[in-house]
């Protein structure tokens, strides 16, 4: 069984005996109940992690810190989902996901049809609760670079921030497949994907013609229409395995 694996936002001292921030401390301790000398490791989020053992004193928690490993779990491409805001809390289980699958970044985006709106402190507190979501997704798969959530923006404003790179957006009414338009963009051209995904109703045709106009490409997934909190996880796996992300 592999070790624990803790983020932490300080940074981590190789080789040291490092006090532990509140929320690891308390998940080794209180949640996982885990035993003087337990094997643990640590990262920070920007690359790398680091194997310790745990060192209990009293209530306080310490890691005893072995040397940086520069071991990766990440995509040899980076892959940015533009999410359009989906109703109720489908929104977390999209990053949890996205994180599994190897996104680097997403952009919520208030769509016209976007049910779920936040402005103000709801906005902030959804903000936080995405993010501990993220953390805790890549403490469980291995990551050891955290998911990126910037603020939610309209689509024209997503649009405008797109890194260059193949920008695709899913519609079922598109006439070229997700594997020949990958075909087409030739090797190379696709070591940066923005994934474009809407809504519960969809895109409006003012922004899919404002799609269009940045240059995303529509492809379809085949037959069968999926739900906005499923389409972006398939079209990532997809195109990760399609372009040989996986090997």
């Amino acid at each position: 069984m592999s070790a624990p694996r803790f983020f932490c936002s300080a940074e981590i001292p190789p080789h040291s005996r490092f006090l532990l921030p509140d929320a690891p401390a308390h998940h080794a301790l209180r949640v996982l109940r885990l035993r003087q000398g337990s094997p643990i490791v640590l990262f920070d989020g920007t690359g790398g992690e680091y194997p310790a053992t745990l060192d209990i004193d009293g209530k306080q928690a310490y890691a005893l810190t072995g040397p940086h490993l520069p071991r990766e779990a990440e995509l040899p491409g980076r892959i940015v989902l533009l999410q359009g805001l989906p109703s109720g809390d489908k929104m977390d289980w999209v990053i949890e996901k996205a994180v599994e699958t190897g996104v680097s970044a997403i952009v919520p985006v208030a769509a016209q049809r976007s049910v779920l709106q936040l402005e103000g402190e709801r906005l902030e507190k959804r903000l936080g609760r995405w993010r501990g979501i993220a953390t805790s997704a890549s403490e469980q798969c291995g990551r050891n670079r955290l998911l990126e959530i910037a603020r939610p923006c309209s689509l024209a404003q997503a649009l405008a921030s797109l890194a260059p790179g193949l920008a695709l957006f899913c519609h079922p009414d598109a006439d070229t497949a997700l594997a020949a338009r990958l075909r087409q963009a030739g090797p190379g051209a696709a070591d940066t994907l923005s994934l474009v995904i809407g809504p519960e109703g969809g895109w409006s045709d003012t922004e899919l013609e404002l799609a269009r106009r940045h240059g995303a490409h529509p492809v379809s997934l085949g037959a069968r229409v999926m739900r906005t909190e499923t389409a972006g996880i398939v079209l990532a796996a997809a195109c990760s395995a399609l372009l040989g992300w996986l090997d």
